[in-house]
């Protein structure tokens, strides 16, 4: 049975140690029996502030987009600091942009870009208006699993995973990068030297709680 996981994780640290004359065992294989004692316990996302994707998209040679998007809801299930499950579902109506990259005065405004982005050009939000992540497996800090976008599903990977735990609530980072057009976010501007890259590149922070 597969376990799953929304944009999270664990860290597996590794550290070998070196000593003259005498063997020692590899400090990676300690901690990470360490971190994955216990009893597995669930965790539910925060919805908050305290949990977001962040996200950046670029037009090559001109310049980039970035915002966030917000969590509807998500569970985590980890042994101590190791991750071993997960799923989580994010609300594509609730893209916001962070970066200043537009002119109000020539008609490349912040809502007409966030109007395209979720227009069937782009992400088709009307009709695909969440998107989600399922972790299948989980290997030191990084995690496969699929990923949902615009009704379509890939195998993708979370990495640069990390995920700490303290009182009851368990805080977790990654990033993950996935090509646009196997989604069928296809839009592409005509000229040469705006290229929309194919690469979105997503970082998660969450928090979670039992």
């Amino acid at each position: 049975m597969n376990k799953t996981i929304t944009l999270l994780s664990s860290i597996a640290l590794a550290v070998v140690i070196a000593s003259c004359g005498n063997e020692q065992k590899p400090a990676e294989e300690t901690t990470t029996a360490a971190e994955a004692t216990g009893e597995e316990t669930s965790y539910t996302i925060n919805t908050d502030s305290t949990s977001r994707v962040l996200w950046k998209g670029v037009m090559l040679g001109v310049k980039e987009h970035t915002g966030t998007v917000n969590f509807t809801e998500g569970k985590i299930t980890a042994k101590g600091n190791q991750l071993t499950g997960g799923s989580f579902t994010v609300d594509m109506k609730s893209i916001k942009v962070t970066d200043k990259n537009y002119d109000e005065k020539s008609g490349y405004g912040v809502n007409k870009f966030l109007g395209h982005i979720a227009s069937a050009d782009f992400f088709d939000v009307t009709n695909n208006p969440s998107a989600t992540f399922t972790i299948t497996s989980v290997t030191g800090n990084e995690a496969t699993g699929t990923l949902k976008v615009r009704g379509k599903e890939n195998t993708e990977t979370l990495k640069n995973i990390s995920i700490t735990e303290s009182n009851g609530t368990i805080t977790a980072k990654g990033t993950l990068t996935f090509d646009r057009k196997k989604y069928d976010v296809a839009f592409d501007t005509g000229a040469k030297d705006m290229v929309i890259s194919n690469d979105v590149e997503l970082a998660v922070e969450l928090t979670a709680k039992k």
